[in-house]
């Protein structure tokens, strides 16, 4: 009982506070939902792909000289637009889809379902966004990128294989560690401050083969989003980003078939209806051979080792009636490598997500959300003594309310809440013999997090319009568990334990909470520009305790507790957006400037103790850090050559007594220069070519200062008092691209197309590690071939991933149904 009080007692303090911030917060929600006399009704419904019966995102209904009035659909497809009674004409948009227009005398609350059919001479024009020419300027959100699949499918790819997530990193603002990794640097937070959610799962591993792929298999993907800022109210949990992932429900008309063959991977999709116009299903499955390839190698030191991955999607759904609809889907995906007996390495994530969409009204629209995320990694060696596996898991549990209530044509609202249930599988060891390597019993830890939140998005007029809300989040650290006390006034370490708490199971540890406070605007200049500004405030009570940046998953995560305080973040921003020819080209511009609270670091050297201690708040050193830039966006959408030109011009800092003098220092990710080119040029309706051109900064890095003999080997010295002070060389790449689409005929029930591809077209060395070999007789160019670079340390060397890379990929489309 006395856990649960403690609970309580955090919703008490919340109602204090709203005392005394209350009013205010009232008075502004009942401003923006004053009523007007004149008799009000609501026209809702879906709107839909006419070919696959899917629901369309994004897509708007307009009034039509109705100054402005209008509504979107959400992520299901379903809008509602309240208006007074009268007569009108609204008009039915989607990019890519043929415009509808239908006559409607509104006299009651009316549903209305559209069904948009593709345009083939529109859909050549899609290429990045799938929304209104115009939304660059007229919606408030921003700092938010939107692509579609389309625009992914057209990118140069390594290996041939489409990648969702390098497609984002080609965007402004968002960075990666390296060659040969996908984790997401956004604004300079770290890629544990990211949110990845597949059908509002948790992902929390995105790469596969050691991030040289991403988990996201595009066949799948019907839809995905970017909050860099000014992030609703409804996301939380993470410091720096939402990337909001939505996967494809399935043909409901007719059954299909899509896939592609390449070089090391091979993918196929089956989809179609399960009752005709009423549920569908989609599965999804891709798998690597490499493995296969190297098993033919006569050495038999390769055909032993193990290389692949795999990942499935499954998705159905059920319309069970106008006002119910029920939806089930799954990920699965797993990475398997081995050198021979020697270390093998294996992680993988499975998800699962049941969701009920429910109409009350045509007014209140509620999603609730049933959700199961499961990540487990571990890896096993032998050093010709003995062999040993190192192992953990995280797994989560989640249950959400999403409400939108559509007052009238001004005033959106948002409320909801989430329960989420985390288990954070220990770090465990386990030797095939005896050894004299002694390694601590490492407890799990548990934790609660609670949130509720409201927002609303009001539109007093078609010049501004305001989208503000507030999240209030807890959070229990809960037993059982054990939890040390150390002396006072010391440094928390080993020898200064004085004492070992006890918890048992759901009793309460440690109770954080807070408000996260959310606003954005839009002010339209005219027709064609807009000004936007942001502020938004984010909570996160777990992080990955790491010292390393190539994204590898023997990192540990851990929760907030009575030592590691959860991390706080405030980000304003400001930007500029204009579109020019019609709509044809975007241009924006935004600055920002991040705030960051409470972060972790550890010395240099200690990833042995991370990983295997059971007091990791002794290896912890708390901090702070800040993060400012400007980002340059120019992007062109229609026409027979499109693409984009970004620029982004930032710092990222941090500062953590301990560390570096207790001076800043800047981060690992610190990126000053990031710019890329993508170009896409149709030369006909059989033949396009693309083009991606990436320049960077080098990231910092932290290199030794000298070395020394320990028990007769040569380990390198590190001087952290240097954090991060050397730059890896800049990085720069070429990669070119070629599809060619097979003849059209009438009647035809398939396509193909083949795609060839160069990666790397000019050979650049990009660096992904620097490595330090041993110096004979003084001359670290005894051996010139490995491309030494000169360092405070002679023997540095420089140890890149790829050269040019050419591939060729096989993509098909079965549709029987066409016959």
């Amino acid at each position: 009982m006395e856990n649960y009080l403690k609970i309580a007692q955090g919703w008490r303090n919340f109602a204090s506070l709203m005392k005394k911030t209350g009013p205010v917060l009232i008075f502004l929600f009942l401003l923006a939902l004053s009523l007007q006399a004149q008799q009000r009704y609501t026209v809702s419904g879906y709107i839909r792909d006419a070919d696959s019966g899917e629901e369309l995102i994004g897509a708007t209904v307009a009034v039509t000289g109705g100054g402005g009035l209008g509504a979107t659909t959400n992520i299901y497809g379903y809008y509602a637009l309240p208006l007074p009674a009268g007569t009108y004409t609204l008009r039915f948009q989607y990019l890519g889809y043929q415009t509808v227009e239908r006559q409607l005398d509104l006299q009651a609350d009316t549903r209305l379902t559209v069904a948009l059919s593709p345009g083939e001479e529109q859909l050549q024009e899609v290429v990045i966004t799938e929304q209104r020419p115009d939304a660059n300027v007229t919606e408030v959100s921003m700092s938010r990128e939107k692509l579609s699949v389309e625009a992914v499918r057209r990118v140069p790819a390594l290996f041939g294989e489409v990648d969702v997530l390098r497609t984002i990193q080609l965007l402004p603002g968002i960075q990666t560690a390296g060659e040969g990794t996908t984790g997401l640097f956004v604004r300079g937070g770290a890629a544990d401050q990211n949110l990845v959610l597949l059908d509002e799962a948790t992902v929390y591993n995105a790469s596969h083969l050691f991030g040289f792929f991403s988990v996201f298999n595009p066949d799948a993907i019907k839809n995905l989003e970017i909050y860099k800022g000014g992030i609703p109210a409804r996301f939380g949990g993470r410091l720096s980003s939402i990337l909001d992932i939505q996967m494809r429900e399935g043909n409901n008309k007719e059954y299909e078939a899509s896939g592609g063959i390449g070089l090391i991977a091979s993918r196929l999709t089956v989809e179609g209806p399960i009752v005709p116009d009423r549920s569908s299903f989609i599965v999804s499955g891709r798998r690597t051979y490499a493995d296969m390839f190297l098993r033919l190698s006569p050495n038999e030191n390769v055909n032993n080792n193990t290389l692949y991955f795999y990942d499935l999607n499954a998705k159905a759904n059920y319309i069970l009636n106008d006002n119910n609809r029920f939806y089930l889907s799954g990920y699965f995906g797993r990475d398997v490598l081995g050198l021979e007996d020697i270390f093998s390495l294996d992680w993988g994530n499975a998800t699962a997500t049941a969701r009920w969409n429910h109409l009350f009204s045509e007014n209140l629209f509620l999603n609730t959300s049933l959700i199961y995320s499961n990540f487990s990694y571990g890896f096993e060696g032998d050093d010709g003594t003995t062999g040993f596996t190192w192992g953990s898991r995280m797994k989560e549990g989640n249950v959400k309310l999403d409400f939108t209530y559509y007052r009238n044509a001004a005033n959106t609202l948002t409320f909801g809440l989430n329960s989420l249930y985390r288990h954070f599988g220990a770090p465990y060891i386990t030797f095939d013999a005896a050894t004299d390597f002694t390694v601590p019993e490492i407890a799990d830890r548990y934790a609660l997090e609670n949130a509720l939140y409201i927002g609303n998005e009001w539109k007093p007029n078609t010049t501004f319009t305001l989208e503000y809300g507030l999240r209030y989040s807890l959070f229990n650290n809960l037993g059982p568990s054990q939890v040390y006390t150390y002396q006072e006034g010391g440094e928390r370490s080993n020898e200064t334990i004085t004492d070992t708490l006890y918890f048992d199971r759901l009793q309460n540890i440690q109770f954080y909470h807070g408000l996260e406070p959310r606003l954005a605007s839009r002010y339209m200049l005219n027709s064609q520009s807009s000004l936007k500004a942001s502020y938004n405030r984010t909570r996160q009570y777990l992080q990955v305790a790491t010292n390393a940046t190539a994204g590898l998953p023997i990192e540990r995560w851990i929760p907030a507790d009575r030592y590691i305080r959860p991390l706080i973040a405030d980000q304003i921003a400001l930007g500029y957006f204009r579109n020019l020819s019609q709509n044809r080209i975007e241009a924006s511009v935004e600055v920002y400037y991040k705030w960051m609270d409470r972060l972790i670091d550890f010395k240099l050297g200690d990833q042995g103790n991370i990983l295997f201690t059971n007091n990791i708040e002794a290896e912890a050193l708390e901090g702070r850090g800040w993060a400012y830039g400007a980002e340059f966006l120019l992007r062109k959408n229609v026409g027979k050559t499109t693409g984009w030109i970004g620029y982004t011009l930032s710092r990222t800092m941090r500062q953590v007594p301990g560390i570096n003098e207790g001076k800043a220092y800047p981060a690992r990710y610190d990126r000053i220069h990031d710019a890329s080119v993508v170009l896409t040029h149709d030369v006909s309706k059989r033949f396009s070519v693309s083009g991606t051109f990436v320049y960077s900064t080098g990231a910092a890095v932290s290199l030794p200062v000298g070395k020394a003999e320990v028990a007769g080997f040569t380990v390198p010295v590190y001087d952290d008092s240097r954090r991060n002070a050397f730059r890896m060389p800049n990085y720069h790449r070429l990669d070119l691209s070629a599809t060619l689409k097979n003849r059209e005929k009438p009647g035809r029930w398939w396509n193909s197309s083949w795609t060839f591809s160069i990666y790397n077209a000019y050979a650049r060395k990009n660096p992904f590690a620097i490595t330090f070999e041993p110096v004979y007789n003084g001359d670290p160019n005894t051996n010139p071939e490995r491309d030494p670079i000169r360092s405070v340390e002679a023997g540095a060397v420089k140890v890149y991933l790829f050269s040019l890379i050419p591939s060729v990929t096989y993509n098909f489309e079965l549709k029987p149904g066409k016959r």
